[in-house]
């Protein structure tokens, strides 16, 4: 495998686990410095969006089934395989219970000095006055979906390149019959 391969799949896991720990770190009291910056979710979006495209581009280019890029991946060294399964799972885990304790409430914000949320109840969809207390709450709920996401997606493009980089390796192994 090459080394743009590696370079390219270490970029996209480490801005992964980056983001797991962010998401993590949001389940401690208060919230994260960072929530306020419009820069933030920016950043996150243009960073996923060329990791993810060129990953999704180089798997492509290998012309490969689902079957032979899974094999691909499962000629990687057992190390790689499990530390990308881990944090995905680990990504999933926070998606799962951050839904399951997250209500209906979301897109929390102050007007006119007033706790606010979005309120997604069937039949009761609407904005609604809420307390500062559940005010944190749907912050810290909203910044671990905006952060989990966004992981779990770079550990699918970390994959997506491993295992395009192993079946380019393959490809240049195998010898043509033509030539003996």
């Amino acid at each position: 495998m090459g080394w743009t391969f590696k370079l390219h799949s270490g970029v996209a896991a480490g801005l992964g686990a980056t983001l797991l720990v962010l998401a993590t770190l949001t389940w401690l009291p208060g919230v994260l410095p960072l929530s306020g910056a419009r820069w933030l979710a920016a950043g996150i979006f243009v960073s996923l969006f060329l990791t993810s495209v060129s990953a999704l581009m180089r798997l492509i280019l290998t012309g490969a089934d689902k079957q032979a890029i899974w094999l691909a991946f499962r000629c990687l060294p057992g190390k790689v395989q499990m530390t990308l399964g881990v944090l995905a799972l680990w990504g999933v885990v926070l998606l799962v219970f951050s839904k399951a304790t997250e209500g209906n409430l979301q897109a929390a914000e102050v007007r006119d000095g007033r706790y606010v949320a979005f309120d997604t109840t069937p039949y009761a969809r609407g904005t609604v006055e809420i307390s500062q207390s559940r005010y944190q709450d749907v912050l810290e709920s909203d910044q671990r979906t905006m952060l989990a996401i966004p992981g779990v997606l770079s550990l699918s493009a970390a994959y997506a390149v491993l295992a395009a980089g192993e079946l380019r390796r393959a490809d240049g192994a195998v010898v043509p019959s033509d030539v003996r």
